[in-house]
């Protein structure tokens, strides 16, 4: 099938991705120089897709008078095992106070209060405090719903139902702009942007139970990586310990919060055991997600699961009335499925949630192609080995909101450049190839293919033989995503949209696999039954992933800069 001639669209600024921080880049941007001509791409809906509107958890800040960033910030390098960029989780820290401030006071969030007036914070696993700010547990809905009436305000040029296909350079190798593709339509268009923001998720997807939103399919990560940047942390995937049981149902997987256990939940097998004893007897259930995860996996393993293949939260000692009152987007989310939180025990697994891992920042977003800026889950460095819940949002908005204020310096400074069409060319012709077979592989098949090759070979607990198997598995998928056919037309055509798709999982799940290998220990999320041990002699290192000249990607690892704080007593 021909391609269509694309469209040039010239924008000061290009922002790819609408959830937290996509928004909060454009409503620093524009705050910072109204003048600026702001393009938001986004895979779906502007401001409702992606997974911040998905969070009911909350956002971490330190702003009782008992609390301080620097306790926020020992935690948060607790939680990630010492693997943290440290300058990029003190900015966190630092930066989440301010960032609550400005939801409530230009936003208009309204979060949680005490009947004094207060901010209500509220406990969560792996804190020394109790400084996870909420709406409920509808925190993302409140966030997001907020940050979209902003841009009704602002007015950026919104490109829905767009996806960014990849990175497109000048001829000497500098940042032009980014091919789109009309998902509507089947119209492609060159994007050129005096600056890039990428803000798009992570991958998660590619696993067999995973939590987030379905357009979250490591776009940015693998544009980052056709582009020459190198990633870090890559093995750091996060499980969250409680994601819903629910059969072929879509909301298998979906995430029961982290306020559940906070607020003092059960974890039970299926023989009725409180198992956490036997894994963390001091924190038991408010344990950080990885020992969480890791306990219910090898509980559901060794026989002690139930016949869903799951094990069992349970907060319905608190009341009925309580836990409506608490808790009432989990409540009718559990009633959807016919269990009742609020009445019973509800089964649950372990579920991809979140990536430590991605492209290499500093503290205001920029990487080492000038223009691009990445923030939120398209970055890493921030959480280390294994993120505290409520630092995710943190993380998108704080990170957001910086990149929106570097942009504006940025765009008044650098010029439009030409695109090196030969690189716009293959990029086009890539992403319509599969329209023009007439017979190949389904990427519907491959997509199923890599979900139980992640979840089987690169999991909640993993060993070298499997890792082995499973990076020989993705380059025989990635073999075959290169004989991807699909039947017209371009547009509305959702069998395309998954060929797109499952090439850049790939691209990630192979980055992922090949971390996972160098690492010769056990840290945070990631575990080897193989390397056991956390090995902080040998393995107070990060890996870095990248493509070489010949597109192979190589893997090295280096040294975590402990400038802030030294190691202390393991987490």
């Amino acid at each position: 099938m021909a391609m269509a001639a694309f469209e040039t669209i010239d924008t000061d600024v290009a922002v790819i991705g609408s959830g937290g921080a996509g928004l909060m880049c454009v409503l620093h941007a524009a705050a910072a120089d109204p003048s600026l001509d702001i393009t938001v791409v986004s895979k779906g809906a502007v401001g409702r897709s992606g997974c911040t509107r998905m969070v009911q958890g909350g956002f971490n800040a330190a702003l009782d008078p008992d609390d301080s960033p620097e306790l926020h910030f020992d935690d948060t390098l607790k939680g990630g095992a010492y693997l943290n960029d440290q300058e990029l989780a003190w900015t966190l820290v630092c930066d989440a106070p301010k960032v609550i401030s400005e939801l409530e006071t230009v936003a208009g969030c309204f979060f949680d209060r005490r009947p004094d007036g207060r901010i209500f914070q509220k406990p969560f696993a792996g804190q020394s405090f109790d400084r996870t700010v909420h709406r409920g547990d509808l925190t993302g809905i409140e966030i997001m719903g907020r940050l979209r009436d902003q841009m009704f305000r602002l007015g950026p040029r919104e490109l829905e139902d767009a996806r960014a296909l990849d990175l497109i350079l000048d001829s000497s190798g500098e940042l032009a702009g980014v091919s789109v593709l009309d998902v509507r339509t089947g119209a492609v268009a060159l994007l050129r942007a005096r600056v890039v923001v990428l803000a798009t998720g992570g991958a998660a997807t590619m696993y067999r139970i995973a939590a987030p939103a379905r357009e979250k399919t490591g776009d940015g990560v693998a544009m980052c990586m056709r582009a020459g940047l190198e990633l870090r942390d890559m093995e750091m995937l996060q499980f969250h310990p409680t994601g819903l049981l629910a059969g072929e149902s879509r909301l298998t997987g979906a995430v029961l919060e982290e306020g559940l256990r906070g607020a003092g939940a059960y974890l039970r097998n299926a023989e009725g055991e409180r198992y956490m004893e036997r894994y963390d007897p001091e924190r038991m259930e408010r344990s950080t997600r990885d020992v969480v995860s890791r306990a219910g996996y090898l509980e559901i393993m060794e026989g002690r699961g139930t016949p869903e293949g799951g094990v069992l939260i349970d907060i319905s000692h608190l009341g009925i009335e309580e836990v409506e009152r608490r808790f009432p987007g989990m409540v009718q989310r559990t009633r959807q499925i016919g269990a009742d939180l609020a009445r019973g025990p509800v089964p649950v697994s372990p579920t991809a949630h979140f990536h430590m891992g991605g492209a290499i920042i500093d503290r205001d977003c920029q990487t080492s192609i000038a223009g691009l800026l990445v923030a939120g889950e398209d970055a890493g460095g921030t959480h280390g080995a294994n993120r505290l819940g409520g630092n995710g949002v943190a993380e998108s908005t704080v990170f957001g909101a910086r990149a929106g204020d570097r942009a504006a310096v940025i765009a008044r400074e650098r010029d439009l450049r030409e695109p090196d069409h030969g690189q716009l060319g293959r990029s086009v012709e890539r992403a319509f190839a599969p329209l023009g077979r007439d017979s190949g592989a389904s990427p519907f098949e491959l997509t199923r293919a890599l979900k139980e090759v992640m979840w089987d070979g690169c999991g909640v607990v993993r060993d070298g033989e499997r890792l082995r198997a499973a990076a020989e598995t993705i380059d025989d998928l990635a073999e075959r995503v290169r004989t991807v056919a699909v039947p017209g037309p371009a547009e509305v055509n959702y069998a395309w949209q998954e060929a797109l798709d499952v090439r850049n999982q790939l691209d990630v799940a192979r980055a992922v696999v090949v971390s996972a290998l160098s690492r010769e220990e056990s840290r945070g999320a990631h575990h080897r039954t193989d390397f056991p041990e956390r090995d902080d002699e040998r393995w107070l290192r990060y890996v870095v992933v990248g493509l070489d000249s010949d597109g192979e990607l190589q893997s090295s690892s280096r040294p975590v800069a402990l400038e802030r704080r030294r190691l202390a007593s393991k987490a």
